[in-house]
């Protein structure tokens, strides 16, 4: 949008984060600005601004974009320029959805558009599909790999995107007229058809449109991802609902039983009270009993295994579809960590020293993985610049609250465990222990302890952790230190092993050994 050359974050206005990307998401409902930093492949989002133009409210009526709500889509994406221009970003990408393209004034719009220097691409409805299945993709690494499928349904404000997900490629991309701002016009024309007589009708716009997956010949169920405000909507309430531990939507799973009910309580539930609820607004919650009705008939159509929310689509994907391959190869958890945790003291290269010393001791074991328990390390080093008398509470709400990707409730708890003995805070709150079993948490309690030992050893200095070795040796911890350091060994470190063995249950001792020794053990 300007050719300025592009500087780093200077002035500190978004906390080291240099703005690297925009995105302009002109859809039929909002007309949404967001500025990236950090890692592409967990992107950091650094803005996140929208204008609810509703540019699609009366396409199924008039066939063109309103007046009034081009006007108030102007005056947003003017905003927008100027953020953009005065936060001198280069790379912005335009696009429009459903309202642009089936408008019969949507080139006119579009021309509009360019008068403010933007560069804007319809996408098509196919292409819209593709785009929000590429950022399930992203999200969900499992769900494109070998052998593995899925359906993705991305609600907008004027269509509902499907696209099969088949060995990490998308497949039968289809755009239906059924987005949220046309949901009602399947209520009839006074409105009063019930919400069965709705349901069967969505259902034959699925099955026409070569949907209705449940009715051919050696249908196998796999996972339907839920993109889309609307359906983000839909799980907070059915996570409020459920007094789940978790607030971020993303990756919140319900089995397709727990879905229908899920449906039935949405339908039932009185507007007012949808309207009260937190973190949904009015605008959400006038759509969901309408939206409830679409996913009965997506589940009756679809008969998946689960049903899955993502808070990637479309924009995300735009992102994802420009990395490289070996971009797109990256573990989305240890990109998004290492950017957050190098801004808090704690780069990639001193948490993975640090993991390298624990492994003997403090392995990952049946619950965990090594994935995991280095993204544990990076957040456990970070919460040591937090003042002590907020950094627990802070700290485990990074874990459990912060939109970290391609990681479950089960593996939050497990990092909220390891950051929690990192800091001797071993009595865990119950919400932590809800979404763990006892011994997966006591397999990072132990991840916790064993980092905790190796960073107030030396001060997390890289030679501390050269001049020694933590390792189990006849069933006994030990830790061996060089000659030269021997006097490392303090009564914090004295401390930290005991708490570490009697986790361990297991004897421990301290072992001084020359520094050559020391040196051939370790190349070795």
């Amino acid at each position: 949008m300007n050719s300025k050359r592009k500087r780093g974050d200077r002035d500190g206005i978004f906390a080291g984060n240099t703005p690297e990307r925009a995105i302009i998401d002109i859809g039929s409902n909002t007309v949404r600005l967001v500025i990236y930093g950090g890692s592409m492949r967990a992107p950091t989002v650094l803005l996140n601004e929208k204008v609810t133009a509703r540019l699609g409210r009366d396409i199924a009526r008039s066939g063109t974009l309103a007046d009034e709500a081009i006007d108030a889509a102007m005056r947003g994406l003017a905003r927008f320029a100027l953020l953009i221009d005065d936060l001198e970003i280069a790379d912005v990408e335009t696009v429009a959805t459903a309202a642009v393209r089936e408008a019969s004034n949507g080139a006119d719009f579009i021309a509009r558009l360019r008068t403010l220097g933007y560069d804007p691409r319809i996408v098509s409805g196919e292409e819209e599909a593709r785009l929000s299945a590429s950022g399930v993709l992203g999200a969900f690494p499992n769900a494109g790999g070998p052998g593995a499928g899925g359906s993705v349904a991305d609600l907008g404000g004027g269509s509902l995107e499907l696209v099969a997900l088949v060995d990490g490629e998308t497949a039968g991309a289809v755009s239906l007229p059924l987005g949220a701002l046309r949901l009602p016009e399947y209520r009839g024309d006074s409105g009063k058809n019930t919400s069965t007589d709705m349901q069967t009708q969505l259902e034959k716009v699925i099955a026409k449109a070569g949907w209705g997956l449940a009715s051919q010949s050696g249908h196998v169920p796999t996972p339907l991802y839920l993109v889309g405000g609307t359906w983000r909507a839909m799980a907070v309430f059915a996570m409020q609902a459920r007094g789940h531990p978790l607030s971020d939507p993303h990756g919140f799973e319900l089995d397709p039983n727990s879905a229908r009910s899920l449906t039935e309580l949405l339908i039932e539930e009185p507007q007012d009270n949808l309207k009260n609820r937190k973190r949904i607004s009015a605008m959400r919650a006038e759509k969901l009993p309408d939206a409830a009705i679409l996913l009965q008939a997506l589940l009756a159509q679809l008969q998946p295994s689960a049903v899955v929310f993502s808070s990637w689509g479309l924009r995300e994907g735009l992102l994802y579809d420009r990395l490289p391959p070996h971009g797109k190869a990256r573990d989305p958890l240890l990109a998004g960590i290492s950017v957050f945790a190098t801004q808090r003291g704690a780069p990639p290269t001193l948490a993975t020293r640090i993991a390298a010393w624990t492994v003997d001791a403090a392995p990952s074991r049946k619950h965990g993985s090594e994935r995991l328990r280095l993204a544990a390390t990076m957040l456990a080093l970070a919460s040591m610049q937090i003042e002590p008398n907020i950094r627990l509470p802070q700290a485990i709400d990074w874990a459990m609250h912060k939109r970290w990707i391609a990681v479950s409730g089960a593996e939050r708890a497990m990092l909220a465990a390891a950051i929690a003995a990192n800091g001797n805070a071993l009595d865990l709150p119950s919400d932590v222990q809800a979404l763990a079993c006892e011994e997966a948490l006591e397999e990072a309690i132990c991840w916790g302890l064993a980092i905790r030992l190796a960073r107030r050893l030396g001060a997390r200095s890289r030679r501390s952790l050269q001049v020694s070795r933590l390792l189990v040796e006849d069933d006994a911890l030990v830790l061996r230190l060089a000659t030269s350091h021997a006097a490392l060994f303090g009564y914090s470190t004295e401390k930290d092993m005991k708490l570490l063995a009697a986790r361990l249950g297991r004897e421990w001792k301290v072992e001084i050994v020359p520094d050559e020794q020391l040196r051939t053990d370790k190349d070795a």
